[in-house]
C-alpha cells in the first residue's frame, strides 16, 4: 500500500528529546516500511526515517525561532495535500491543518488526533469529509460520530527502555514543564513526603511564566532538583531506576506517552484520574489512580505493592509498536476498501 504519513513540522522525527507525536510517527513509518508499504514521510528535513521523506521544513519549527510558524505549516501540509494522488491513503498528525484542506485530496484521508481541538474547530469538523481515530477512548468525547473509525493507542519500543526491578528512591516528574502536566502537584507531594524529586523536561514559550513563578522557587538542588530536558538515552536511565513516576495531570489529556514508558521500564506510575490515565494505568496493577493530592501521597507510599514485571507486562500487550501498527493497518485497509 502507498501511505503518506504527515507529521507536524514542530520538532524532527524522530524527536530528540520531547516530542510524543514525532516519537509515534517515526516509529510508525518505519515499521510500515518493514511489513513492506510504500511509505512517503512529510516531515522536517533533519528527520531520520526508513520512509521517502518530504520536507519543505529543513529545522524544526520549535528550534528556528520564526516568529509565525502559520505560512510553513499551510505550505507543509499543502504540498502533501497537492500530491494526494500518488498515495492510496493520507495519514494526518497535524490535526486541523490537513482537516480544512481534505477537501482537495484525492485519496482517503485519516486524521489521528493526538492532541485538544483549538477551540474555533468547530468549521473544521462540519466541513471535513475525511475519517479519523483517536488515541483514547477518554478523547473521543464531544466529538462526531460521522467518520471515527475507533481507538488506535500509541506504541513505543518496548525493547528499547530498560528493564529492572532494582529501584532507588527518588521520584520522578518528566515531560513538558507546564500547568495541565502537573509539575507543581509533582512538587507538592514530594515536599509533603519529604522524599526527593528529579524534574526533567523541557519549558516551551508558554510555560515560562509558569515555570519562574510556580516551580524555580521551589527547586533546592537537594529535595527537589531540576535537570533540564533529557535526551533518550538519559531518560530511559531515570525512568528505569525511578521508585515512581508521578505523572499528576490537571486537563484530559488523550495519552500519555510518559506513562507507557516508564512500566516498560518496570516503574510503576501514579496519574491524576482525567483523560487517558485510567486506560493506561491498571490501577493496583502498574500504578494508582488517584483523585487528590492527599490520594497521591497515599499512593506513594503503597508503591510497593506493585511488582515491576507487571508493569512491563501490560505495555508489552497494550501500547507495542506491534499493536499500534496492527491497528493503522486495518483502518487503512477499511478506507481503501470502502
Amino acid at each position: 500500500m502507498r501511505i503518506a504519513l504527515i507529521s507536524p513540522p514542530w520538532e524532527r522525527v524522530p524527536p530528540p528529546a520531547y516530542g510524543g507525536i514525532e516519537a509515534v510517527v517515526g516509529l510508525l513509518a518505519d515499521e510500515l516500511v518493514r511489513r513492506g508499504h510504500a511509505v512517503t514521510l512529510y516531515a522536517t528535513g533533519d528527520s531520520e526515517t526508513l520512509a521517502t521523506l518530504r520536507s519543505v521544513c529543513p529545522e524544526p519549527l520549535r528550534a528556528s525561532g520564526v516568529e509565525d510558524p502559520l505560512p510553513y505549516q499551510l505550505v507543509h501540509a499543502s504540498r502533501a495535500i497537492a500530491e494526494s494522488r500518488e498515495f492510496d491513503i493520507l495519514h494526518n498528525h497535524c490535526s486541523e491543518t490537513i482537516m480544512a484542506l481534505a477537501c482537495l485530496a484525492t485519496s482517503p484521508v485519516l486524521t489521528t488526533l493526538h492532541g485538544p481541538l483549538s477551540p474555533d474547530a468547530g468549521i473544521v469538523w462540519d466541513n471535513y469529509r475525511g475519517s479519523f481515530n483517536t488515541i483514547s477512548k477518554a478523547s473521543k468525547e464531544n466529538l462526531p460520530d460521522r467518520g471515527y473509525l475507533g481507538v488506535v493507542y500509541n506504541g513505543i519500543d518496548v525493547e528499547s527502555f530498560p528493564f529492572t526491578t532494582s529501584k532507588d528512591d527518588y521520584l520522578l516528574f518528566l515531560g513538558r514543564i507546564s500547568d495541565e502536566k502537573g509539575t507543581h502537584q509533582a512538587i507538592e507531594v514530594a515536599r509533603r513526603l519529604g522524599q526527593p524529586l528529579i524534574i526533567a523536561g523541557k519549558v516551551d514559550r508558554a510555560d515560562r511564566a509558569y515555570f519562574r513563578d510556580q516551580i524555580e522557587p521551589l527547586i533546592d538542588g537537594n529535595l527537589i532538583r531540576y535537570i533540564g530536558e533529557a535526551d533518550g538515552p538519559t531518560k530511559r536511565g531515570l525512568y528505569a531506576r525511578a521508585r515512581c513516576v508521578l505523572h499528576l495531570v490537571t486537563w484530559p489529556e488523550p495519552f500519555g506517552l510518559v506513562m507507557a514508558e516508564a512500566m516498560a521500564c518496570g516503574t510503576p506510575v501514579i496519574g491524576t484520574r482525567l483523560g487517558s490515565v485510567p486506560e493506561v494505568i491498571s490501577h493496583g496493577e502498574t500504578g494508582f489512580v488517584v483523585d487528590s493530592l492527599d490520594e497521591a501521597v497515599d499512593a506513594v507510599r503503597q508503591i510497593h505493592e506493585i511488582a515491576p514485571v507487571r508493569c512491563r507486562a501490560r505495555v508489552a500487550s497494550h501500547f507495542s509498536i506491534q499493536q499500534m501498527v496492527d491497528g493503522y493497518e486495518r483502518a487503512y485497509q477499511q478506507l481503501v476498501g470502502s
